[in-house]
């Protein structure tokens, strides 16, 4: 009967083990995020990811001015840039968070002519995010993304 006990415990522990390690190596549950260090033309880009069941099930992906006013919401902002650069904020960072959200963070992330900053940016947001989401860390992670 000792014997018995002490495989099935053995066997317990090894599974909880097992389950550990499984964790670790996935995308843990909760909301990350991820931000530059600097504005950049008077903008600091974003970027939030929801975890759930080990998949990531929402994406926001923005930045903000000083204010805290969303640069997708700016409409002045998006006539500019649409006659310049032949896309705008609101275009372009669904767009990068649909590829994210889609690809899991495993495959790449295309880019859309006329915002290829941001897509570098965005680029080491996703990093940055999806480690601290590796991690369990929920904390606001700071990212250096000059270019």
């Amino acid at each position: 009967m000792k014997r018995i006990f002490a495989i099935l415990l053995c066997l317990l522990s090894m599974t909880s083990l097992l389950t550990a390690c499984g964790k670790e190596a996935g995308l843990q549950d909760g909301y990350y995020t991820a931000q530059v260090s600097e504005f950049s033309h008077g903008w600091k880009e974003y970027i939030t990811i929801l975890v759930k069941g080990g998949s990531i099930i929402s994406v926001e992906y923005n930045a903000e001015n000083a204010s805290g006013f969303i640069k997708s919401w700016d409409n002045a902002y998006m006539q500019t840039m649409l006659h310049t650069n032949g896309t705008y904020p609101n275009e372009y960072t669904r767009y990068y968070a649909g590829q994210l959200l889609e690809g899991q963070g495993e495959g790449g992330i295309d880019a859309i002519s006329g915002a290829s900053s941001s897509h570098a940016t965005f680029q080491a947001l996703v990093q940055a995010v999806l480690e601290q989401a590796r991690k369990g860390d929920s904390s606001i992670v700071i990212v250096n993304a000059a270019h």
